[in-house]
């Protein structure tokens, strides 16, 4: 069975959280609605395909699936395994409340046309940890309730690709993952020693490693990620856990990211900011990679992008491992191959004349523009651009974090109230004379919110000028760039 390439699951943790809206609350139609969404097993209907085989029985946004020949749904997993025949019997509420069975039937090569208003229907299985470095524990107070939720839960593992312990998980649990073949899963590893994991991980964790451990046994693959905390799992923990990892083929690979940290913290003071202790990282797990290479032919253990930045800082472009490196990005989401795809991005803009054209549209329109970004990105963005026609005309506008402080550096972290007042602080040394600005698309999420629960309109308040959402590729927000060049 294979995992999609669904989006964050944010329906299912803002409902787990509370935060859904009375908008969205369609059981709101009738008594029998509202028990129905009390339900941890009924599926609410967010939409349906027009000509489709759940059109053609009736269904439409709102109603619920109960259940599939008989079989309650826990989560969109088991809509997926329950409903592959050509025909099924699916029970149903609807929007008037009425409950009854129909049965959908369809071609070969033919979907039911339904999606469903999240990816699990239950509960979503929460974290049991106490773990040291947990960012969660991090955040100021007075964020959106679904901003401290932690999940852990090993469906969402599978759909979306969130890392999980595995320290809550039941025999059931076990046996499920077996038989539906929930594959790949996404293992928060951090350490194999016992005590070292413990120590990070709380008193749940070799339960946590011994449940993987028999998934694996199983034929059960993952990818695993582990937290480098300084002190704690690096060293020789980190080259112990690399071993225990190669010697499981049914890991696909490890990503190594380093801890990150908040001001709202008393705990840590650094991590791997440094060019030594990221130099250090890098050569440590240089042989498991020619060995990995050699014998799987790829990589298998990759560093997030932060160690190749801090480790060559002026020097990064040049010492970045090249594309093939990465394979598929498959580790994208986890700040590993951002850099690369950023480079590759803007050389194929470069190729494609879309970097001529943003230069000529801003000098024909006498504007400059200014794109956000977190300070992460000075050792590549800046060195691209200058090296470019737009020197100039674009210019990065790096945001310290003052919000977050500590070590959180990534554009996708900034939040409202620093980005307006970036942009008001410039705007203001021009003499408030006419530029274009852009905030990426990151920082914002699927309800264009951002972590502060400033919307875009906030940020133009606070900054007082127009502000622009782009993509987040070069290639895509060069080209909105110049579009909004020519018709300024």
């Amino acid at each position: 069975m294979k995992g999609s390439s669904l989006s964050y699951p944010g329906a299912d943790i803002e409902r787990a959280a509370g935060g859904a809206s009375d908008g969205k609350d369609a059981c709101a139609v009738s008594p029998a609605l509202l028990a129905a969404s009390r339900c941890p097993t009924h599926a609410l209907i967010a939409s349906v395909r027009a000509g489709s085989p759940a059109d053609d029985a009736g269904f439409s946004p709102g109603c619920y699936i109960t259940s599939v020949d008989g079989h309650p749904l826990r989560d969109v997993i088991d809509w997926r395994w329950l409903s592959g025949d050509f025909s099924i019997e699916v029970g149903y509420i609807d929007t008037d409340g009425d409950a009854g069975t129909v049965e959908l039937e369809r071609d070969l090569g033919e979907d039911w046309g339904i999606e469903f208003d999240g990816l699990v229907f239950d509960d979503v299985i929460q974290c049991r940890n106490a773990c040291t470095f947990c960012f969660m524990h991090q955040l100021p107070k007075g964020m959106r309730r679904s901003l401290y939720l932690r999940d852990d839960d090993y469906r969402l593992s599978f759909l979306v690709g969130t890392f999980v312990t595995l320290t809550n998980l039941g025999a059931d649990d076990e046996a499920r993952i077996v038989e539906q073949r929930i594959t790949p899963l996404h293992v928060s590893l951090q350490a194999t020693s016992p005590e070292v994991r413990r120590a990070i991980i709380g008193k749940r964790a070799q339960h946590g490693i011994e449940a993987f451990d028999r998934l694996l046994s199983a034929g059960i693959e993952a990818h695993v990620q582990i937290v480098l905390v300084p002190g704690a799992n690096d060293g020789d923990e980190l080259s112990a856990s690399l071993e225990w990892a190669w010697a499981r083929p049914g890991i696909l690979s490890v990503g190594i990211v380093p801890l990150g940290y908040t001001r709202f913290q008393k705990r840590f003071e650094h991590s791997f900011d440094d060019p030594a202790s990221s130099g250090r990282l890098l050569a440590q797990i240089e042989p498991f990679q020619r060995r990995a290479l050699s014998e799987r032919g790829v990589p298998w253990v990759h560093a997030a992008d932060e160690f190749y930045s801090n480790a060559y800082g002026a020097d990064l472009i040049d010492r970045l491992p090249p594309s093939e490196h990465y394979g598929d990005f498959g580790l994208f989401e986890d700040g590993i191959g951002i850099i690369r795809s950023f480079l590759d991005d803007w050389h194929r803009a470069l190729a494609e004349g879309a970097v001529k054209r943003c230069a000529q549209a801003l000098s024909a329109s006498g504007k400059r523009a200014y794109l956000v970004a977190g300070t992460a990105q000075r050792h590549f963005l800046t060195p691209s651009i200058e090296a470019s026609c737009l020197r100039g005309l674009l210019e990065p506008l790096y945001v310290e974090n003052e919000y977050f402080g500590g070590n959180v550096n990534v554009t996708g972290l900034l939040v409202g109230a620093d980005v307006g007042a970036a942009i008001r602080r410039v705007h203001r040394e021009r003499g408030g004379r006419d530029a274009i600005y852009l905030v990426p698309r990151v920082m914002f999420n699927d309800d264009l919110i951002m972590l502060d629960d400033k919307r875009l309109e906030d940020v133009e308040a606070i900054a007082g000028v127009e502000v622009n959402m782009v993509s987040c590729s070069p290639f895509d927000y060069l080209r909105e760039l110049t579009a909004l060049a020519e018709r300024s």
